[in-house]
C-alpha cells in the first residue's frame, strides 16, 4: 500500500451505468455522506467496473482444474454444520435445541463461548496437504474469516482472531506455508461482508417462557466487536445480504486488506458479489495490481465471486463462482464450482459424496471451461474424518492414471453427450449421471473422452463419428489411460466405438484419441 485516499460519495443510493447486455449492479443505499478512508495500490487496474474488466484469468488457474478448500473453524465445535453461530439464536430451530441441551441458553452461554473450545489440537498442515497434493490438486484455499465475524488469521484490525484466542494458532499462516511448501497455489476465503446483517439473530430473544425476553448474549455491549453494534438492518438471504452502514463497509475494507497484504495469496473468494461499491472494487483493485507487482508485471490473481443477486458483479472482472452448481454448456470464461464432500462444517451423520459422484463433477466442470474447488471436511480438532479420507485416497488413485485427462486442459468442440440432462445455476449438482454420459477435453492435439460412470461394454461415442462434424480427421489410436496397450476401436459415419478388451476400474474412465 503507497496512498491514502478519502472517498466520499453523495446521494442515498447508487446503481452504475453498464454496457447492454451486462448484468444489473447495484449495492446497497448509503447515507448522504460517506467518507471512506481507503487505501490505494498503484498499477493499472482502477476502482471503476470499466478497468476492473479488463481482467484476464492467468493460465495456473486455467490450467489447474481442481483445489481443496478448509472451511473449517469454530462452528465446527459443536459437530452440527453450517451456519451454526446464526441458527443457534434461532428459537425452535434444530441448532438451538442443540446449543440449550449441550451449551446452555444463549443468554449466557453464546457463540463467544464456543471459540474457547476450538482448540485445533489435531491440526497438521503439512501432513493435510502431502494428502491433498496426492490427491491433484494444484491450488489450496483457506477459509479466512466467516460470517461468524471470527478471524482466522493474526488480525491487526479485530480482537476474535485464532491468534489470540481459540486455538491461538495463525491458522491461515499455517496453511500458506505448508501449500507453498508443496508447490500449490495458495487463496483465502472471506465471507466477511454479510456478517453485520447475518448475525442480528444473536441480539434477539426467546418468545415465550420461560426465558421469554431475556436478551441472547449478542445484546451485551461487552461483545459488539464479535456480535456486531445493534441495528435494525435485516437479513435477508439473496436480497439484503450486505448492510448499508458505512462504518461496517470500513471494518470490513481495513481487516480483508489485512488478509491480503500479509498472506499475499494468489486467490481471493467472496461469499457473495463484489461488496459495497466502491470500497470492494478499491479492495479488487489493491488486489491485482499488488499481485501484479510481486510477479513483475504479470498478473496472477484469481478474484472468484457470485452473481447471487447482492453487491456487483462483472463477468469480465474476475471468475465467476457457482456454488454447489454447475452450467449447462461451455461457457466462454473461465469459471469455478464451489462445493463440499459433506456439510460445510463438519456435521455428525451426514451423508458424504461418493468419490465416483465428485469425479463426475470434476469431469463435468472441466468439459465446460471451469475449475472445481471442493471443501475436504474436518474434525473441530483439524483431523480429517474417515470419509475425508476415503476421498483423498481414492482420488489419488484416479488422478495417478487420469490426471493427463483433466490438468492443463481445455474445452473440446463440444462439452460432452449423453442422456443426462443437467439443471444450469447454483445448488443443482445432483445430476445422476450414467456411463453413457460423455465428457471431452483436449491437450495439444489429443481429444480425451471421459465417462461418467463404469461402463459396462464397449463406449459408443456419437461425437466422433465421421459424419459429426467435429472433427475433420480420422481417429488414428485410442487408450484408456491406464492400460498399457490401445485400445480396439471402428470409426463409422454415425460414432466410435472402443472395445473394453482390459478389466474397467469401478469409476469414470477416461480415453486418449489421437487422431
Amino acid at each position: 500500500m503507497i496512498d491514502q485516499s478519502r472517498r466520499s460519495l453523495l446521494g442515498a443510493s447508487l446503481v452504475l451505468p453498464l454496457a447492454a447486455g451486462t448484468a444489473k449492479a447495484t449495492f446497497p443505499a448509503a447515507p448522504a455522506l460517506v467518507d471512506y478512508r481507503l487505501s490505494t495500490t498503484a498499477g493499472p487496474f482502477q476502482p471503476t467496473p470499466a478497468s476492473l474488466k479488463t481482467y484476464s484469468t492467468p493460465d495456473w488457474f486455467r490450467d489447474a482444474k481442481f483445489g481443496i478448500w478448509s472451511h473449517w473453524g469454530p462452528q465446527s465445535v459443536p459437530r452440527q454444520g453450517d451456519w451454526y453461530a446464526r441458527n443457534m439464536y434461532i428459537y425452535g430451530h434444530p441448532h438451538y435445541d442443540h446449543h440449550l441441551k449441550t451449551y446452555g441458553h444463549p443468554s449466557k452461554h453464546g457463540y463467544k463461548d464456543l471459540i474457547p473450545l476450538w482448540k485445533a489440537e489435531q491440526f497438521d498442515p503439512d501432513a493435510l496437504m502431502s494428502l491433498y497434493a496426492g490427491a491433484g490438486v494444484k491450488y489450496f484455499v483457506t477459509m479466512g474469516v466467516h460470517h461468524d465475524n471470527f478471524d482466522l488469521w493474526n488480525s491487526k484490525h479485530h480482537r476474535w482472531n485464532a491468534v489470540a484466542m481459540g486455538p491461538k494458532r495463525d491458522i491461515v499462516g499455517a496453511w500458506r506455508t505448508a501449500a507453498r511448501k508443496r508447490g500449490l497455489r495458495f487463496g483465502v476465503s472471506e465471507h466477511l461482508g454479510p456478517s453485520y446483517a447475518w448475525f442480528v439473530t444473536s441480539h434477539q430473544y426467546d418468545q415465550v417462557a420461560p426465558l421469554g425476553g431475556v436478551a441472547y448474549d449478542g445484546a451485551d455491549p461487552a461483545y459488539a466487536a464479535l456480535y456486531h453494534p445493534a441495528h435494525d438492518e435485516p437479513f435477508r438471504w439473496g436480497r439484503s445480504w450486505y448492510a448499508n452502514d458505512p462504518a461496517w463497509h470500513q471494518r470490513w475494507f481495513d481487516r480483508i486488506t489485512d488478509l491480503l497484504d500479509n498472506y499475499q495469496p494468489d486467490y481471493l473468494y467472496t461469499d457473495g458479489g463484489l461488496p459495497f461499491g466502491v470500497v470492494g472494487r478499491t479492495m479488487l483493485a489493491n488486489f491485482y495490481n499488488a499481485n501484479r507487482a510481486r510477479h513483475g508485471g504479470r498478473l496472477e490473481a484469481v478474484y472468484a465471486y457470485k452473481d447471487l443477486g447482492t453487491g456487483e458483479f462483472y463477468k469480465e472482472a474476475g471468475v465467476e463462482d457457482v456454488e454447489r452448481g454447475v452450467f449447462s454448456g461451455i461457457n466462454p470464461l473461465p469459471w469455478q464450482t464451489d462445493t463440499s464432500i459433506g456439510d460445510w462444517f463438519y456435521s455428525d451423520g451426514y451423508t458424504y459424496k461418493a468419490t465416483g459422484e465428485v469425479i463426475a463433477m470434476l469431469a463435468d466442470v472441466v468439459s465446460k471451461n471451469g475449475n472445481l474447488l471442493i471443501n475436504v471436511v474436518q474434525y473441530p480438532d483439524g483431523a480429517l474424518p474417515p470419509e475425508s479420507r476415503k476421498f483423498l485416497a481414492e482420488m489419488t488413485g484416479w488422478m495417478a492414471v487420469n490426471g493427463e485427462a483433466i490438468h492443463g486442459t481445455r474445452p473440446w468442440k463440444v462439452f460432452g453427450e449423453g442422456p443426462t440432462q443437467v439443471a444450469a445455476g447454483a445448488f443443482k449438482e445432483s445430476a445422476g449421471y450414467t456411463a453413457q454420459d460423455i465428457r471431452f477435453t483436449t491437450k495439444a492435439d489429443v481429444v480425451y473422452a471421459i465417462t461418467l460412470a463404469t461402463p459396462d461394454g464397449a463406449v459408443v461415442i456419437e461425437a466422433l463419428g465421421r459424419n459429426a462434424g467435429h472433427e475433420r480427421r480420422p481417429v488414428r489410436r485410442v487408450r484408456m489411460l491406464g492400460a498399457s496397450a490401445a485400445s480396439r476401436f471402428a470409426q463409422t459415419d454415425g460414432a466410435l466405438r472402443i472395445e473394453l478388451d482390459v478389466s474397467v476400474p469401478r469409476s469414470a474412465c477416461a480415453f486418449r484419441i489421437e487422431f
